[in-house]
């Protein structure tokens, strides 16, 4: 393989980061991250600025490159991996936002899905989109902008409005307006493209009166998608996946039946399930995994709306750490005779709940409960939630139990929390040697279009482990904790008195 540099540029929903990497082994050279502002305007309600997404994006770039000494001759490419289901709208002929992003985590459009089920919609909005009716996804927020921002509605309907998620936006700016493109897999995270059929679907757009001149062009993960002379003279964009398939594929997930599950803000997990989508009976959501040379890859996902994001609650909401880091130590210190549980519905509940009134709670406090207790407990709060996840993939296909699960994200640089993970799943979790594996994702994606990087199956031959996690806890006592949850979330539920 040639030698060369890729750019990857993770965007994500607390910080941006941009990773460049040595092609064609994929080796970390420069990192530069920098993170933005979180808006809440009303309970439930949480927002970013666009031009934080945008100036975070261009200043992480521009800092990478110059860590690494290098220019934009010496780079291949760039790929973007991205926050999903974030949702923008925007004047064609300006490039302005008409408004700020609404966040996936946003629950303002409950009320509205709520009517879209109540009136029979959800059998073919799964039909054809995989996924359940939930706020969580781009199409009702999306109607939320045009029926909420003066003039929106009148403007898309004469076509002066462009529509995308955060990669598609960024994309837009990046190109200088050129370029109005998304790939498959944030295509398939809208609630508007059929999954099956790979466009675009006039039913849905028209449940969602969300005009189809509003959509970007859907390409192939790893795909031309312009140039950009944003950084000092011309770079091709060329792979671009939706964060969580971004991980599946650096994680080298490409046979069905592989897991993973990445810890961010969030909790993701997917199960590659190969060329064809399988529809779930627990609840989860079909989806693409990937697509390359227009053939599509489909997973099964769980969605955790809170895992790193209950962390960053004990540090800046309760001001009981200083560092996410601590929080490993601290929940080490906890009373093993305490037994607190934390529901972190702050959001809503994902999988298998899909409960977007539900909000957060604590159960079991005593006046012997603590800091370390509370730390604990949030840690704890992501095992429990993947093993929902697991629980449900398995009663879908058979898989999940025992099978050894691949994590990445920032949360897995916490031995606690792993083998809290390990244990309360009763099966093995592989932390790999490279964990920014959705950066790793995008950059490969980008230098397999650059024919810089090999196939897939040469790609996963070079994946490394850095620890395997095995279950030490004794059965009968995690399945006492796990039954404890179940309880907890059950009280927590929306509609429970």
């Amino acid at each position: 393989m040639p030698a060369g540099h890729i750019l990857a540029l993770d965007q994500g929903t607390t910080s941006t980061r941009a990773i460049l990497f040595r092609a064609p082994d994929l080796v970390p050279v420069a990192v530069a991250q920098q993170e933005f502002q979180q808006h809440y305007p009303a309970s439930g309600w949480v927002e970013h600025e666009a031009e934080d997404l945008w100036e975070t994006s261009l200043a992480v770039m521009r800092e990478a490159m110059a860590k690494a000494g290098l220019g934009p001759q010496d780079i291949a490419g760039i790929g973007i991996a991205n926050q999903r289901e974030t949702t923008l709208v925007w004047d064609r002929r300006s490039g302005r936002p008409i408004h700020r992003a609404i966040v996936w985590q946003d629950r303002r459009t409950a009320a509205a899905c709520a009517a879209l089920r109540e009136a029979g919609h959800a059998e073919a909005v799964a039909a054809a989109t995989g996924l359940l009716i939930d706020p969580y996804f781009s199409a009702t927020k999306v109607t939320w902008l045009l029926d909420n921002v003066a003039g929106a509605r009148e403007a898309a309907d004469r076509g002066e409005l462009a529509f995308g998620t955060v990669d598609s936006f960024l994309l837009w700016r990046l190109t200088g307006g050129r370029v109005h493109a998304t790939d498959a897999t944030n295509a398939a995270r809208t609630m508007l493209f059929d999954i099956r059929v790979g466009a675009w679907c006039p039913s849905m757009c028209a449940l969602h009166r969300v005009p189809m001149s509003m959509l970007p062009e859907v390409r192939d993960c790893a795909a031309e998608f312009g140039t950009t002379d944003v950084l000092g003279g011309a770079i091709p964009v060329r792979g671009i996946a939706g964060d969580q398939q971004a991980a599946t594929v650096g994680q080298a997930c490409f046979r069905p039946g592989m897991l993973k599950s990445t810890y961010g803000t969030g909790c993701f997990a997917l199960l590659n399930t190969g060329d064809a989508p399988v529809a779930s009976r627990h609840r989860l959501l079909t989806t693409i995994a990937y697509q390359l040379a227009g053939k599509r890859t489909y997973a099964l996902e769980g969605a955790i709306f809170v895992a790193g994001a209950a962390v960053q609650w004990l540090r800046d909401g309760l001001g009981l750490i200083k560092d996410a880091a601590e929080s490993g130590a601290l929940a080490a210190a906890a009373d093993p005779a305490q037994r607190c549980y934390l529901v972190p519905a702050f959001v809503g509940l994902g999988v298998p709940h899909w409960d977007a009134e539900a909000r957060g709670a604590i159960h079991g406090l005593t006046r012997a409960t603590g800091p370390a207790d509370f730390a604990r407990a949030a840690l704890e709060s992501v095992g429990y939630q993947t093993r929902d996840l697991l629980a449900a993939m398995q009663a879908d296909l058979g898989a999940g139990e025992g099978a050894v699960l691949r994590v990445d994200g920032g949360m897995v640089a916490s031995d606690w929390t792993m083998q809290f993970l390990a244990d309360i799943l009763g099966a093995p979790v592989d932390r790999p040697v490279v964990r920014e594996t959705t950066a790793l994702g995008a950059a490969y994606l980008a230098g397999l279009q650059a024919g810089l990087c090999p196939g897939p199956e040469q790609f996963a031959a070079a994946w490394q482990l850095d620890r395997r996690f095995t279950p030490a806890m004794p059965a009968a006592e995690r399945d006492a904790a796990y039954a404890g949850w179940q309880r907890s979330v059950r009280r927590t539920l929306s509609g429970v008195v």
